[in-house]
């Protein structure tokens, strides 16, 4: 529900793989009581690849949506 979402993540922080600009999109995690977007973020690669940070970027884990 954000206009960000699903705009391009540049992967300035260097933590995911190195991929050509375009490769991932980002899209908000509600986070609850926040009056913003919070620090929750989802980040998709062009592979199906599925991250998810809830520390605004500081650190990722890959999500296994099959498991």
């Amino acid at each position: 529900p954000y206009p960000q979402d699903g705009t391009v993540f540049e992967n300035r922080e260097g933590i995911l793989p190195d991929c050509e600009t375009g490769y991932y999109h980002e899209y908000t995690v509600p986070t609850p009581g926040s009056h913003d977007r919070g620090p929750r973020r989802l980040v998709t690669g062009q592979r199906s690849e599925l991250y998810y940070t809830g520390d605004h970027y500081e650190s990722f884990v890959v999500v296994d949506p099959h498991g």
